[in-house]
C-alpha cells in the first residue's frame, strides 16, 4: 500500500501531458462531484424538489466542467484522486444528512 500511495505521489515530469489516469479522474469524477453537488443543492434551495431543480440542471454542465478542470491540473495522480474521493464523500454524508431532516 505504501509502495501504492508513492508511486501516485510522484509528480508528472512534464506539465505538457496530462495523462490517462488524471484525464479518467477528471472526466468521471467530475461528472460524480458535480451531480453530488447539484443534488445538494436541489436540497439546499428553498421550495419544493420540481421548482428547485431548473437551477441545478443548468448549471450542471458548467460545475462538471469546472471540476473536470479543478482535478485535470493536479500535479500528482495521489492529488487527483483525493480531489475526487473527498468532495464526494463530503456531497455525500451532507445529501445523506440533509435527507433525514
Amino acid at each position: 500500500m505504501k509502495k501504492l500511495i508513492k508511486t501516485l505521489s510522484i509528480p508528472e515530469q512534464s506539465g505538457k501531458k496530462i495523462g490517462l489516469f488524471r484525464t479518467l479522474c477528471a472526466i468521471f469524477g467530475g461528472l460524480v462531484v458535480a451531480y453530488l453537488g447539484m443534488t445538494l443543492l436541489i436540497y439546499i434551495i428553498p421550495g419544493s424538489a420540481g421548482e428547485s431543480i431548473i437551477v441545478p440542471l443548468l448549471f450542471n454542465t458548467m460545475a462538471w466542467a469546472g471540476v473536470a478542470i479543478w482535478i485535470s491540473v493536479a500535479p500528482s495522480r495521489l492529488s487527483a484522486l483525493l480531489r475526487v474521493v473527498i468532495p464526494a464523500l463530503i456531497f455525500s454524508i451532507l445529501i445523506a444528512i440533509l435527507y433525514n431532516i
